[in-house]
């Protein structure tokens, strides 16, 4: 092999050593998955006075990088200390967030020897290896033999398999190893098997927000951190950015090029609805993970994958049936939306499929308005079918309003997994939408948009006098567009059951749950996928 070919398929170090704590821990970050854990946070800060390059001294390198040829590897070694007769130690700077203990490990011990390779073939003296745990301040010796440099290979071979695969490893069951690992809440190792979790791999969220920008004629830009909104002299807004998940733009709002530029630097997409809640476009980072398994989708979305298909229309029909059971008076009805979901289950083609969804659609927009209080009809908000654009009554318009939040928050979760919000299964991607997040937003639809439509108008939230009428077009008033986006952020940070994995979880966390689910499928780790079907 020439030299330019190995330029070409140097593996970093640190991938070995993820591949020797778990080989789907090694495709994950192969693939550029990032995760903001506690864990990944602590291992930052570690690494800031080891990669400072001007602390080093003559007995004292930080921050060198190394590189074998030989093997086809490439790394840093984050210190070397060098003895007065010129032999070199490598000391890897570790902190011990979960474990509390300074204890080397397997990872470890494969990635300072293979360090310790690579610097003895670029000529240095390389005497032994070492870990330096920072929170005790402990110095560890690592032996570093004929028994650890066939354990360091081993591992590399198993990087270049993993990477030579066509579908990803499968998770590890019921494994310590997942407990500690910064990546759970991306790989998911239990839910794979779309069975109820007999342990919770425990996944605080983020201490962050979407952020919806909805006063008209306002501008967001970021100063000394923060994103600041303003109206003319005044400041309406003042968050921090490490507080922001994304940001949601609704109608005639402007953003500083420096505010874009910040958020795509740290992976924040932000996403431009009109003021009536359509969706214009999105913005997200060229650095999204999972390109491999995105060239998948794509295939696939052109062949056409039924069973998934088949999955999200049962799960719409199936909410559709619980929330009519729950809050209207057309039992019958419901009888026949469960009907209905057994023969989608059962569908032998996409047509077939689509002819039952729009048959349970009719069924369940006809008695829609049962779900309104008597109050709400009496005063003269009436519903009477299903209307899209243009809405031809305010419930219909609060209705596209909130399916719009719903399908901003979808192409978030889309986007974090690093799949096409384009490439859908269900809808048509030749209608240059985003297909994909339409077809996960059908099982969220009643539970949250519906639902949160509901109870804006029956809590007297939203009224008639929340709307306009132009050309015969309901419109919401600008306090409309707040009180529902306010009401639609309550429902999806709410927690509820999660009626397959049957642990507690927000609905915003289940979009992107069922997105990862659909990664799954695609990069070949589950068997299929299985809807959010609420009882």
């Amino acid at each position: 092999m020439n030299e330019d070919q190995h330029d070409h398929e140097l593996i970093p170090i640190s991938l070995v050593a993820h591949h020797a704590f778990c080989p789907r821990r090694a495709w994950l970050e192969a693939m550029g998955e990032r995760t903001d854990t506690h864990q990944m946070a602590v291992g930052t800060a570690v690494h800031g006075a080891s990669d400072n390059l001007a602390a080093s001294r003559a007995s004292t390198l930080r921050a060198v990088e190394v590189t074998s040829q030989t093997l086809g590897i490439v790394g840093r070694c984050d210190r070397l200390t060098i003895s007065d007769s010129g032999a070199v130690t490598v000391v890897e700077h570790k902190a011990t967030p979960v474990r509390r203990r300074p204890e080397v490990t397997e990872p470890m011990v494969v990635q300072v020897a293979l360090q310790v390779f690579a610097l003895r073939e670029s000529g240095m003296d390389v005497h032994g290896g070492a870990v330096y745990f920072t929170e005790h301040e402990v110095t560890v010796p690592v032996p570093v033999g004929d028994r650890e440099h066939r354990l360091a290979l081993a591992h590399v071979d198993g990087v270049r398999a993993v990477l030579a695969a066509a579908d990803a490893p499968p998770p590890l069951e019921d494994d310590p190893r997942c407990t500690r690992c910064s990546h759970a809440d991306v790989c998911l190792p239990d839910e794979r098997r779309l069975a109820p979790v007999r342990r919770r791999i425990l996944v605080a969220d983020p201490d962050s927000q979407v952020v919806h920008l909805v006063t008209p004629g306002s501008r967001a830009a970021t100063r000394g951190g923060r994103l600041k909104v303003t109206q003319g002299d005044r400041e309406l807004s003042s968050v921090p950015l490490e507080r922001v998940e994304a940001i949601v733009v609704h109608g005639n709002v402007d953003l500083s090029s420096g505010l874009v530029r910040e958020l795509l630097w740290r992976d924040l997409p932000i996403v431009w609805c009109s003021g009536s809640g359509r969706v214009i476009g999105w913005a997200a980072s060229a650095t999204r993970p999972n390109g491999w398994p995105r060239v998948r989708q794509h295939v696939e979305s052109e062949k056409g994958l039924l069973s998934l298909a088949r999955a999200f229309v049962t799960a719409k029909i199936c909410n559709q049936a619980t929330l009519l059971r729950r809050r209207g008076s057309a039992s019958p009805v419901s009888d026949e939306l469960r009907a209905l979901q057994r023969r989608a289950a059962a569908a032998a083609s996409l047509p077939e499929l689509f002819g039952i969804e729009g048959d349970a659609a009719a069924r369940y927009f006809a008695v829609f308005s049962s779900m309104l209080t008597q109050k709400v009809q009496d005063s003269g908000l009436c519903f009477t079918h299903r209307d899209r654009r243009p809405a031809a009554d305010p419930v219909n318009a609060a209705l596209n309003y909130a399916y719009g939040l719903l399908t901003a928050d979808l192409i978030r979760a889309v986007i974090a997994c690093g799949l096409d919000p384009h490439a859908g299964f269900l809808h048509s991607s030749k209608r240059n939408k985003p297909a994909l997040a339409l077809d996960l937003a059908e099982e969220f639809r009643a539970p949250i948009a519906d639902s949160v439509v509901l109870g804006a108008f029956n809590n007297g939230e939203l009224k008639a006098s929340d709307f306009t009428m132009v050309s015969g077009a309901a419109r919401l008033r600008q306090p409309a567009r707040r009180a529902l986006v306010e009401a639609y952020e309550r429902r999806v940070n709410s927690t509820f059951q999660h009626p397959t994995f049957g642990y507690q979880v927000t609905w915003r966390r289940a979009m992107e749950i069922q997105a990862r689910l659909v990664l799954g499928v695609l990069d070949g780790t589950q068997p299929g996928y299985r809807g959010v079907m609420t009882r």
